[in-house]
């Protein structure tokens, strides 16, 4: 019993660098930014009341009231606002330039904490504000922005961990957050195989046809389209076989290369054919970030530092040193 619960302790609180911190944060951070710029020009166009056409926020926020009360949306911001005499013009301005300076903020790691909790506040209630324009990749962008809500930052090459003299977290600390993430991951890929793999586009390959010939992402001529027709049931086949084992392959250090590329590869063929480049980042950042960042650049006094964490247990290493784990 006490061995089955060392390796169930071993598994969940692995001593981790924070490599993987810094991949994610400077990661989703830039993926907010180039968010923030790409809806510059339209930005009052999608959220105010006064310009949007026919879908406008408050029908989407609408929709949300149905759902609960307690889901973020930019009505909130604007409601506080003007109770300060701030017309909504005013208000959803200031809403994108918070926006942007809290990913700045988090990019270079300045009050990491409470700029990720900002960011992720912000963003919740832009995406939320129009649920109707809204696709993966806000949903992915969400969960970067939690798990750096609660993870233990600052890591060591943010600006906290120099300018504040902010501590290291536990590199115990650090492994349970990114073995969360890692798990998080491997079900979210594995339940998308196997919806693909219950549809029969997938199998003929169909469904990745209709996606490129479906505006606005068909960036790829109907004639490269049907010289490439043969090509899309081995593309569809090994998506899903892809997806599906991802969880199975990405854990076995022989494979685990081998999965992480091809799924990168996977996205970034997307991010091209399809113009989804956001989606493809933060989906690449998300991998790097799990299963990628030993593959990464990781100073000498880090690796020192893991083999000597690896030594000892999360509660012999606090019974050594009298602290306790947080």
């Amino acid at each position: 019993m006490r061995n089955a619960s060392q390796r169930l302790e071993e598994f969940f609180f692995p001593p981790e660098p924070d490599t993987w911190l810094r991949i994610l944060r400077t990661g989703v951070a830039l993926q907010v930014i180039i968010y923030c710029l790409s809806l510059r020009a339209d930005w009052h166009g999608l959220f105010s009341l006064d310009r949007a056409g026919l879908i406008k926020r408050d029908l989407a926020e609408a929709m949300l009231s149905a759902q609960s009360h307690y889901i973020p949306r930019l009505g909130w911001l604007v409601d506080f606002a003007s109770r300060f005499g701030v017309g909504e013009q005013t208000a959803l301005t200031l809403t994108w330039w918070g926006l942007l300076s809290a990913a700045f903020m988090l990019l270079i790691g300045l009050f990491s904490r409470e700029a990720a909790i900002a960011t992720l506040f912000l963003h919740l209630c832009a995406v939320k504000s129009t649920s109707g324009l809204t696709y993966g990749v806000d949903n992915f962008t969400s969960i970067g922005l939690f798990y750096l809500m609660i993870a233990p930052l600052p890591d060591r090459w943010a600006a906290d961990s120099w300018l504040r003299n902010r501590s290291r977290k536990d590199n115990h600390l650090q492994g349970f957050h990114r073995r969360i993430l890692q798990l998080h991951l491997c079900l979210i890929y594995f339940f998308s195989g196997i919806t693909k793999c219950a549809g029969a586009g997938w199998w003929n390959g169909t469904s990745i046809w209709n996606a490129l010939i479906r505006p606005p992402f068909n960036l790829l001529s109907p004639e490269t389209l049907i010289a490439w027709k043969h090509l899309f049931p081995i593309l569809s086949i090994s998506v899903c076989l892809l997806e599906t084992a991802y969880p199975f392959f990405i854990w076995l250090r022989k494979t685990r290369v081998l999965w992480l590329v091809a799924v990168m590869t996977m996205h970034l063929a997307i991010g091209l054919a399809m113009g989804l480049y956001l989606f493809a980042l933060v989906m690449i950042t998300l991998n790097i970030a799990a299963f990628g960042a030993e593959f990464s650049f990781i100073t000498t006094e880090t690796n020192a530092t893991r083999k000597v964490a690896a030594s000892t247990s999360r509660f012999d290493r606090a019974a050594i040193d009298g602290t306790g784990y947080l």
